[in-house]
Parts: C-alpha cells; sequence; structure tokens
C-alpha cells in the first residue's frame, strides 16, 4: 500500500499530509503535492526531501515544480532513507504496528495504520537528530567501496 506523506514543522503538528494511495505513481504524486500546497501559506518557501524514486524525477513532475517556483526539491542518496524524517516515521510505524503482525486483509492493516497515525497526532513529538554533523559527515568514509 503506497503512501505519500509531508512531515511538517512541529507547530503544524508533526505529520502534515498522508495521502493513501494505489499506486505510486506521478500522477498520484503530483495529487499528493497539491495537497501539501493547498495547506502551505502563500509566501513560504518549501523544501521538499524526496527518494531517489523515478516517480519523484517524472517529466510532470518536473513541470509542476516550474509552475511552483516556491517548491525545491532535494534528494536523499541512494541508500541514505535515514536522511529523511518522514523514511524515519515510516520505520517506527513498521516497528511498532506492523512488523510480525498478522493482518487477515487490506482493509485491516490500513485500520492499523490509520490508528498509528491518530494515536500519533494526538501526542505529537518533534523529531530532534541526535547526529553531530561530524559523525554524519564521516559515515560515507565508513562505508567500504
Amino acid at each position: 500500500m503506497p503512501i505519500h506523506s509531508s512531515w511538517g514543522p512541529c507547530e503544524a503538528g508533526g505529520m502534515a499530509q498522508t495521502i493513501r494511495v494505489t499506486r505510486h505513481a506521478h500522477a498520484e504524486f503530483i495529487c499528493f503535492l497539491n495537497a501539501v500546497e493547498r495547506e502551505i501559506p502563500p509566501g513560504k518557501l518549501v523544501h521538499a526531501v524526496v527518494d531517489n524514486y523515478a516517480t519523484h524525477k517524472h517529466p510532470k513532475v518536473k513541470a509542476w515544480l516550474e509552475r511552483h517556483p516556491r517548491w525545491t526539491f532535494h534528494f536523499t542518496p541512494t541508500s541514505g532513507s535515514w536522511l529523511n524524517a518522514v523514511e524515519t516515521f515510516f520505520s517506527a510505524l513498521t516497528r511498532k504496528r506492523i512488523r510480525r503482525g498478522s493482518f487477515h486483509s487490506l482493509v485491516a492493516l490500513q485500520a492499523v495504520i490509520k490508528r498509528y497515525l491518530a494515536e500519533h497526532k494526538a501526542n505529537p513529538k518533534p523529531f530532534v537528530c541526535t547526529a553531530t554533523p561530524t559523525a554524519i559527515l564521516a559515515k560515507p568514509d565508513a562505508c567500504s567501496v
């Protein structure tokens, strides 16, 4: 079940927008971008951290970005999902609710996800990065090539 999500500032309550889609294609992603665009006050710059999935680089998505100059995409490097706060959120969702779960249907899985999102929105906590810049920059050097 593909999900598009955005992570808003703490004053926005943590998760700003979550949309479950049947496909992870450019058309659904553009619908998601339009939904987020409607939620953000005019005049604010928008920086989106996205992975390198082809959907995010589709020509129609690039055309959408050209029509919305306040938006900037920042692409995470391959195997760098830990740099994206939404991926961290999905990791917690997986660990706390999905892994080792038994779901008899897609509807049952969706209900568990919706409940987790509602719990999170009711008691949001800001994401605080505890890594130092030095540790982050040293990470690629520790990987063998």
